[in-house]
């Protein structure tokens, strides 16, 4: 891991703990054992740490979104693929979903514009395979399906009780209900 990614990862734990405007910069970077002055060799302010946290983490939602996609036979498959990937995502990035929803209005502008993009693609990655699967379904509600289950699957910083594979079975069985599967 490189410091950067550290860093980010670090803040990302605090951030998720105390708040984005609960943590200072000199407690990020001797979390990551250097002084905060020293942060700004890496990112040019807290913001801009928190900026690619949330832009990173989008990314990568779609790009393995689209993979999975790509890779799959039919919709179906498509679907339980995309529900697959998410869920290993939310299990394993408790922190970062806690961020995204609290601190996104600390999100510089031009970033959240940027993870907003994002996350309209991911969604509309899931609604084409909802309405290839059922022709009869509009692209709203197929949107609306898909952000219900990413409220799912994103609770589990307050929903994970169950030891992981048992709660990984039930968010894929409630996921799969959620979108009419």
């Amino acid at each position: 891991m490189s410091r950067r990614e550290q860093i980010v990862a670090t803040a990302a734990t605090l951030f998720a703990e105390r708040g984005f405007h609960g943590v200072s910069v000199g407690e990020i970077g001797g979390a990551v054992g250097i002084s905060g002055p020293a942060l700004y060799k890496h990112f040019p302010a807290k913001d801009a740490i928190l900026a690619e946290m949330l832009v990173s983490i989008s990314e990568e939602l779609l790009r393995e979104g689209k993979q999975r996609v790509a890779g799959a036979a039919e919709p179906r498959a498509a679907l339980a693929s995309l529900i697959d990937w998410h869920i290993s995502f939310a299990l394993a990035n408790k922190a970062l979903i806690i961020v995204q929803d609290r601190d996104w209005s600390s999100l510089p502008d031009e970033a959240r514009e940027r993870v907003r993009t994002l996350q309209r693609q991911y969604v509309d990655l899931w609604a084409t395979q909802l309405r290839t699967l059922d022709p009869a379904l509009d692209q709203v509600e197929a949107q609306a399906r898909a952000h219900a289950t990413f409220g799912l699957l994103n609770s589990t910083p307050h929903s994970a009780f169950l030891p992981e594979p048992a709660m990984r079975d039930l968010l894929q069985e409630m996921a799969e209900r959620g979108l009419g599967l």
